[in-house]
């Protein structure tokens, strides 16, 4: 089943140029999918378009095969059943990690909050304040706060454009670990490549507002015929292979 389609999405601000310009793509429950682009080719728009911050002038989004948006009709956040993580977090700063992912849950919230901090390995901090934990801690907390309404689809935003390299490192396998578990399908926006190498099933690279590749992450160095792809994913390549031949000579 497919979780998500999109077909021919389009979006300007002020009569400008599209900042996304004719996207068609769909991701199969279960997927984690990795959005990568630099500055200013479109995803964070994406981003918006999906979680439903946005209305698309063109084209539309389903999400479990229902229209949640098009250019005559938009489906709001909170009733379209996704999850989002925003990259600065976004905890209540006046709430404990208990009441910050218990909130906006009816029923069972107990139960729950106990389900997940023992998923992102917090149970000793429940009664802990956002100031008092790491940033690592911070994004895990907010994953899990997400995570509690059951969400068909999750959103991360930049989720580790806040952290230094050594914790991003653990963190993206945590992360990966944790949605996994759950079992909901996912999708994160990135600049950094090494975040979707460590973390996705499959990636969609956009430029410019246009997805010019999308391929599964076993398939990254094959067939690729973007000149301006190819030559990032050459230097990629070339770099990794540096640091598994320094690796191997130690």
């Amino acid at each position: 089943m497919k979780i998500l389609e999109i077909e021919n999405l389009s979006k300007s601000y002020e009569s400008k140029l599209e900042v996304v310009s004719d996207c068609s793509f769909s991701i199969e429950s279960g997927n984690i999918c990795a959005i990568v682009g630099e500055s200013g080719s479109g995803k964070s728009t994406l981003f918006r378009l999906i979680a439903g911050l946005e209305r698309p002038e063109k084209g539309s989004i389903k999400v479990k095969e229902k229209i949640v948006s098009n250019d005559k009709f938009i489906v709001a956040p909170k009733n379209r059943n996704v999850g989002l993580v925003f990259q600065d977090f976004s905890l209540f700063p006046h709430m404990t990690v208990k009441e910050n992912i218990e909130f906006g849950l009816v029923k069972n919230k107990n139960k729950k909050v106990e389900e997940l901090l023992k998923i992102i390995r917090m149970e000793n901090f429940l009664n802990r304040y956002p100031h008092e934990l790491s940033g690592g801690q911070q994004q895990r907390v907010s994953l899990a706060r997400s995570l509690a309404l059951d969400p068909s689809l999750l959103l991360l935003d930049e989720p580790f454009s806040n952290l230094d390299t050594e914790l991003k490192s653990k963190l993206r396998k945590d992360v990966r670990t944790i949605i996994k578990d759950i079992g909901t399908s996912s999708i994160f926006i990135t600049h950094d490549i090494l975040d979707a190498l460590d973390i996705a099933d499959e990636i969609i690279f956009m430029d410019n507002g246009k997805i010019i590749r999308q391929c599964k992450i076993e398939d990254i160095f094959k067939d690729v015929k973007n000149e301006k792809l190819l030559k990032s994913i050459t230097e990629l390549k070339s770099n990794s292979d540096l640091i598994l031949n320094a690796l191997k000579n130690k």
